[in-house]
């Protein structure tokens, strides 16, 4: 009889093993959460680097080059916050990777700052505080950088907690808190800043509004045809074209001062002759993509990735004018001072502050972005390419109209407005649309077969009440930045003062 097989394992070794196994698997990890952490303060050591050549040896360099680093850790941050309304939608309704994502955003953000960004750099750097209190220029720097270090901290500690804030909201209420802690009430310039507090209550009700009027045109033209697919291939390079077109113009108008000048009629001409190229040269693509497609909601995902890809690119570089302000305003009004040796000048910004501000909104995207695009990107509301599309196209257009008149708004705000102003009206819509009243009627009464794709009424007002109490979330935000702000910027321009001055 043969004997027993030898066993060929040992239970005492194998634990050993699978603990050493689960050593590394946890060493991995941590390494994993710290390479982001390590490139962070790679940029930050190279940032304060490339300050210090232009600092050294100027009145003020080391103010200067502290100014640096704490400008690239703010721009950090507000890459790692603030970006991911910029793409989120897309991801959310997956018409982009996250991978894609990053890098469109990256690309678009750092074109925007550099083209587009100095009408709202001025704004912060030179039109919060009052010229004529504010005249001593190392009570300014000091102002600016507890306004700044403020900020940056307040936007880290909203990231870490997975909470998307306003990054304009924190560095316009720490530049206030720390101007009042310098000299009184009278160093704020009230006007400019009700005229920005007002624009922080309009941009928002403005974005959902033009969310609201795009997905209307939507549902009229595409989505209760009786032919969805033939609408879409009419419309959507249409919708190609107006934004391109739209784009081009804004774009030029934006850009050309810095090579030759150009009218905002011709520029207007340009805009109109690109958009109807790009509308024609996108309808064979449209035609080619709608090949084999069934004549259903679901079909006119892919359809709507090319547009949503777009608006999403649009939206960072509309991003990229209006936030990098948030980093490099302070920057620039403490080297207007120290250069100017006395109250704010023009603001406007050098070009090598630009870029620090540029690289850091686009670094921090790409270290610490991917975990809030998911948060906004999926669990605020139920996104399909459609919506997002409407969501991302609004905020663009309310950011580039705000940027254009040198308002610093919150495009989180905004992008939030237009995904309320999507669900409030799909809500009243359901309810009232004739147009969808009929055509559930020709669909033999079946109001879920062609609908939103949400199973049942009950299903529906509950998904609604969700997105309503996010309202809560958002006030609370709005109520909460700006003082905590305000009161961390003067916290630090006491000790800065008692420290240096």
């Amino acid at each position: 009889m043969a004997g027993a097989p030898p066993k060929l394992f040992k239970p005492t070794l194998d634990k050993d093993l699978d603990k050493v196994t689960y050593v590394e698997e946890a060493r991995h990890f941590v390494l994993r959460r710290h390479v982001p952490v390590a490139l962070g303060m790679v940029f930050l050591v190279f940032a304060t680097v490339f300050a210090g050549a232009y600092g050294l040896g100027q009145p003020g360099g080391a103010l200067l080059i502290a100014a640096a680093g704490i400008g690239a850790y703010m721009a950090m941050n507000i890459g790692a916050n603030d970006v991911t309304n910029n793409v989120g939608a897309a991801v959310g309704a997956r018409a982009l990777t996250i991978g894609a994502a990053l890098v469109i955003a990256a690309v678009c953000e750092i074109a925007g700052a550099v083209i587009a960004g100095g009408d709202v750099v001025a704004t912060i750097a030179s039109g919060l505080l009052d010229s004529r209190e504010a005249t001593d220029p190392r009570i300014i720097s000091f102002i600016m950088l507890s306004a700044l270090l403020a900020a940056a901290l307040w936007i880290n500690i909203a990231t870490w907690t997975n909470a998307p804030v306003s990054t304009t909201h924190s560095i316009v209420g720490g530049v206030m808190g720390a101007g009042i802690a310098a000299s009184g009430f009278g160093a704020v310039d009230w006007s400019t800043m009700i005229g920005i507090t007002m624009s922080w209550v309009v941009s928002p009700l403005l974005g959902g509004a033009i969310a609201a009027l795009i997905l209307w045109f939507l549902k009229t033209v595409i989505i209760y045809q009786d032919d969805k697919i033939a609408a879409a291939r009419r419309w959507v390079p249409v919708l190609v074209g107006l934004m391109v077109g739209s784009f081009a113009s804004y774009l030029t108008i934006r850009g050309s001062g810095q090579v030759y000048h150009m009218s905002r009629a011709t520029a207007t001409i340009f805009g109109a002759t690109t958009g109807l190229v790009v509308w024609f040269a996108s309808i064979p693509y449209v035609a080619r993509q709608s090949i084999g497609l069934e004549n259903r909601n679901q079909s006119l995902r892919k359809l709507f990735r090319l547009p949503l890809a777009f608006a999403a690119a649009l939206l960072s570089f509309a991003h990229g004018a209006n936030d990098v302000a948030n980093a490099i305003g302070p920057v620039t009004a403490i080297v207007d001072a120290l250069s100017a040796g006395g109250p704010l000048r023009s603001g406007e910004a050098p070009s090598w502050v630009m870029w620090i501000g540029a690289l850091g909104i686009s670094s921090g995207l790409l270290l610490f972005g991917p975990r809030l695009i998911r948060l906004v990107g999926s669990q605020i509301t139920k996104l399909n390419p459609m919506r997002a599309y409407c969501v991302s196209l609004s905020s663009a257009v309310t950011v580039i109209s705000a940027s254009w008149l040198g308002l610093p708004v919150s495009s989180t705000h905004i992008a939030v407005g237009a995904v309320f102003g999507v669900g409030l009206f799909r809500e009243w819509y359901t309810r009232h649309s004739r147009r969808r009243s009929a055509y559930i009627q020709k669909k033999n009464g079946n109001p879920d077969a062609e609908d939103s794709g949400e199973p049942n009424a009950d299903e529906q007002h509950r998904r609604k009440l969700v997105r309503r109490s996010h309202m809560l979330s958002i006030l609370a935000a709005w109520v909460i930045t700006v003082p905590a702000a305000a009161g961390l910027a003067a916290l630090l321009y006491w000790v800065m003062f008692l420290l240096f001055v």
